[in-house]
């Protein structure tokens, strides 16, 4: 399987919410909102995204503490030695957050703190409140990615839901991101007609369009001959395990012989 990173219609929105940041008129509206199923490739994208724009990265966890929250952040920001009260770690916080924030819009680029599986922690009280006086203050970007709870969440902390600038919902991927995926991460190229029932097995989650890539390869490789012009065919394919049903397990084979 190739590397390669594709940028699906999915990247796109999300990098089109970061270009309409750049242009935003309230300054303090510094909070991004991406969401959507799992499976659907947006830890992904934030992950390269961060670590290509050199911004900081955390997976909330469900028992965190503002104070614990503090401590991660700092990690993630390469701090060594992190203090032990939480106004220290505030502080260092602050500090931090508005120098890399400051070094980025100096370069013309774009400092942001990347908060996955957000949807843990932004109905409580203490760590919203904690995030946006980071953002506030520091003026820092902080970017919450979840699975669809989190615009519920904010809308008991107004406040904070108002100073949401972008929100990017992250969809399934159609038949030609499908095309895309494949002939970006492929090693072995399909035709139309398997495009299309790869489509539809997979539903557009990225982790099955994973899988079904490593099974064409599995497959093609072992094939002695097939029109490369055209690509491996369903017809050719007929029989042979795809990947396993995300609802139940159960194995999906492509139509014909099992």
């Amino acid at each position: 399987m190739k590397s390669k990173f594709v940028k699906t219609k999915n990247y796109l929105r999300f990098a089109e919410a970061i270009e309409r940041f750049e242009e935003r008129g309230a300054e303090e509206t510094r909070l991004i909102i991406v969401d959507g199923d799992p499976g659907l490739g947006k830890t992904t994208i934030l992950q390269r995204w961060a670590s290509a724009e050199h911004c900081a990265y955390l997976r909330a966890k469900t028992d965190w503490t503002p104070r614990w929250f503090l401590e991660e952040l700092l990690k993630s920001l390469q701090v060594n030695i992190v203090p032990f009260s939480y106004p220290n770690r505030f502080n260092m916080a602050l500090a931090e957050l508005s120098s890399r924030t400051q070094d980025a819009e100096v370069a013309g680029k774009q400092f942001a703190v990347v908060l996955d599986e957000s949807d843990y922690i932004t109905n409580k009280s203490q760590l919203v409140e904690t995030i946006r006086d980071l953002a506030d203050i520091a003026g820092a970007t902080f970017i919450l990615v979840g699975m669809g709870r989190i615009r519920d969440n904010l809308t008991k902390f107004p406040q904070t839901a108002s100073r949401v600038n972008g929100y990017v919902r992250f969809e399934p991927a159609d038949i030609d991101d499908v095309k895309l995926f494949f002939k970006e991460r492929c090693e072995v190229k399909i035709a139309d007609d398997l495009a299309g029932f790869i489509h539809n097995a997979t539903q557009g989650y990225n982790r099955e369009l994973l899988e079904a890539v490593k099974s064409v390869e599995r497959f093609g490789f072992r094939l002695t001959s097939y029109d490369e012009a055209i690509g491996l065919t369903l017809k050719e394919m007929s029989g042979q395990f795809l990947i396993n049903n995300r609802k139940n397990g159960q194995p999906i084979h492509v139509p014909g012989r099992i």
